[in-house]
């Protein structure tokens, strides 16, 4: 399976850097859900470092560099979270798409399935490689590449809504989408590349709150929380949802 985690996940509350007990509740999380022998790689992002479209947007950087500047943030995190989960006994591999090899290893997708195969979780960062693509993309990307069964998105809140739940208490958290619902509807899963890519192979989105103790490990069970966004899906369901309803 393949997990996104976000770069604020490794921050405090409206925080920057890394958060010391973030980090360590994250690495715990997936020490966890791992125990079972479940093969886990996680792509981490770098908003809590640098974000490149920010700095591109306000005009003061080339978005080519400004997004390489990003990449390299992912890198930092996918240091950290691999000393995390050193320091739990669970071993780990950091798989890069730029060339650093003074941190990390090149992704190579042989590489990474022995990695599996040894038992190791896999740590994905500096996105693609490329600028102008996100980490929800890379996240596609990688999970198609190596075959994964789910793509997992962990955020702050627990699905996918209607509305903004922070702002609009009427939101409707839904139980299932298809991808063409999620689009039409325009609720923001991931970006347009990413969501077009799960859904021309076929792999399952599930979008749920990683803040909440034990979820990452129950989301990998297949524990039936937050949002799961299929290309087959039947029409979009509001949690609570009964025929007649």
């Amino acid at each position: 399976m393949l997990l996104k985690i976000s770069g604020e996940s490794f921050a405090g509350e409206g925080s920057f850097g890394i958060h010391p007990g973030e980090l360590q509740a994250i690495a715990a999380e997936i020490a966890s859900a791992v125990q079972d022998g479940i093969e886990l790689a996680v792509v981490v992002g770098g908003g809590n470092i640098i974000r490149g479209a920010r700095l591109a947007a306000d005009g003061s950087f080339d978005q080519s560099t400004a997004d390489y500047m990003g990449m390299l943030g992912t890198v930092i995190n996918g240091l950290a979270l691999k000393e995390a989960l050193k320091s739990l006994g669970v071993e780990s591999r950091v798989l890069s798409a730029i060339h650093v090899p003074s941190v990390a290893e090149p992704f190579i997708r042989a590489r990474a399935l022995r990695h599996f195969e040894k038992g190791r979780v896999i740590i994905l960062v500096a996105g693609t490689g490329n600028p102008f693509f996100t980490t929800d993309t890379c996240a596609s990307l990688r999970a198609i590449e190596l075959g994964a069964h789910v793509l997992l998105k962990g955020t702050k809140v627990d699905g996918i809504y209607s509305a903004d739940p922070r702002r609009d208490p009427t939101a409707k958290r839904f139980d299932r989408l298809t991808f063409n619902e999620a689009i039409e509807r325009k609720l923001g899963v991931m970006d347009l590349t990413a969501m077009t890519m799960c859904m021309e192979h076929n792999l399952p989105v599930v979008v749920f709150d990683y803040r909440i103790s034990g979820n990452i490990k129950r989301v990998i069970a297949g524990d039936s929380i937050g949002t799961r966004v299929t290309s087959g899906a039947p029409k979009a369901q509001l949690q609570g949802a009964k025929e007649g309803r």
